[in-house]
């Protein structure tokens, strides 16, 4: 049996809520408890178990030497507070945690810098908070400058650095310490794409070099090409744990109640804030909702949802997602990033917005909707993950009737010319060069 690296065995964490909540803290909050505390007695008396929350509840898995395993679920899941006990960031409030070898956790990038000193400085401090010595930085200190690509600013103190080459900066660091076990929360969610694909590729190579990796992340088809397998979280709970495939599959069609139409507002609450609430999602083809569209044919996606305040500059959209995780593409029913661009205020009241897409676009298979809203630069009012599911049924089309799905997650009806071209005749310029 291979070794274990990380082995969790009923973990529990139980955070407090309310300002009462601690003993001690800074002067600043000491002082404010105490202008509070007359009027605590018109506060309504709440049960002992109301006062607190539990982020993890009986979380018990067990992780392999040199298996990457990504972690995924919704905000507020208990994702990062999973990692911040692995890293004894955070004491258990029950179970057992065992991890074998040297751990290195890239939680927050950045944590342990100090903005007065320079690049060189901070990889040095830096690299002895996450456990390096110093001959260990120092034979690797080239590489992770190369990494990050800061090799011209390395004597320039970080306060001064963009904050894309503070990040990468932070992220050479931690991936070059070679720990047995490399923790990693969202760290490809910051920075450009090309840096995206440094972090993937390097945790990668951590996974193939025989060390483990416990990832988590938003992007489900970064999981899906780093890990081996998927632990998905659901409130504080294991909700499933298994292949990659498997578990990012489940998770996205977790919620769907109806495949090709969802409604809020009974027994379920509208979804949304500020007055935005969402009410129904549609998935319409030749009219008619249902859970399967024809890969050859139009349908229209229909977003429904109520306002009960005036809103400038609102846009509503989907980010539709492959069974894979992959996102294929995101949709906004206004385009213009500022307020007076491209759209009047809306006024309190019911509105629908539909989009449609083409026929012969997407490929076989099964997609999700991710519904959003928002003002930009301003605030976010909407996200529902999984909102709705659908099913593309190939009946022909490009594909014809060809007996396996295509690759890809869109199989496009594009136009082609073929066109034969002439032959040369005999007697050509070339020949003629010939004999000369």
């Amino acid at each position: 049996m291979a070794d274990v690296a990380v082995r969790v065995d009923g973990l529990s964490k139980r955070y407090a809520l309310g300002t009462g909540a601690y003993t001690y803290g800074r002067l600043t909050e000491s002082l404010s408890n105490a202008l509070r505390r007359p009027f605590r007695h018109t506060e309504r008396t709440a049960d002992p178990e109301d006062r607190h929350i539990w982020a993890l509840r009986g979380v018990s898995f067990q992780v392999v030497q040199g298996e990457a395993v990504g972690i995924i679920g919704r905000n507020g899941a208990g994702k990062t507070t999973l990692l911040k006990v692995l890293s004894r960031i955070t004491d258990p409030t029950e179970g057992l945690v065992r991890i074998r070898g040297r751990v290195g956790s890239l939680l927050e990038v950045g944590v342990g810098f100090h903005s007065e000193l320079t690049g060189r400085e901070n990889i040095f401090l830096n690299g002895a908070i996450l456990g390096m010595r110093r001959a260990e930085i120092v034979r690797k200190l080239d590489e992770i400058v190369a990494f990050a690509e800061v090799e011209r600013f390395l004597d320039t103190p970080v306060k001064r650095y963009s904050s894309g080459m503070y990040v990468r900066l932070a992220f050479a660091v931690a991936a070059h310490l070679e720990p047995n076990v490399l923790l990693v929360d969202e760290v490809l969610a910051v920075g450009d794409i090309d840096f995206q694909r440094k972090c993937l590729g390097k945790m990668h190579d951590v996974a193939q070099g025989g060390r483990t990796v416990l990832f988590v992340s938003h992007q489900l088809a970064a999981v899906n090409r780093l890990c081996d397998r998927a632990l998905w979280l659901h409130q504080g709970q294991v909700r499933a744990l298994g292949s990659r495939e498997e578990v990012v599959s489940a998770y996205l069609n977790f919620g769907d109640q109806a495949m090709g139409q969802r409604t809020w507002g009974g027994d379920e609450p509208m979804p949304g804030s500020q007055g935005l609430g969402l009410r129904r999602v549609t998935v319409l083809s030749d009219g008619v909702s249902g859970p399967t569209v024809d890969i050859r044919k139009p349908f229209r996606i229909e977003i429904e949802y109520e306002l009960d305040r005036r809103h400038r500059g609102l846009r509503i959209g989907f980010t539709l997602y492959a069974d894979d995780g992959t996102a294929v593409f995101t949709a906004l029913d206004r385009h213009g990033l500022n307020e007076d661009e491209g759209a009047e205020p809306r006024e309190p009241g019911t509105y629908v917005s539909s989009c449609e897409i083409p026929g012969d676009f997407l490929n076989e298979g099964h997609y999700t909707l991710t519904v959003v809203g928002d003002i930009p630069y301003v605030m976010a009012l909407l996200a529902v993950e999984g909102a709705i599911g659908f099913e593309v049924v190939k009946t022909g089309g490009v594909a014809g009737a060809h007996p396996h799905r295509w690759p890809g997650v869109t199989l496009p009806a594009l136009q082609w010319h073929v066109d034969r071209k002439e032959e040369t005749p005999v007697g050509t310029a070339g020949d003629v060069g010939a004999r000369r």
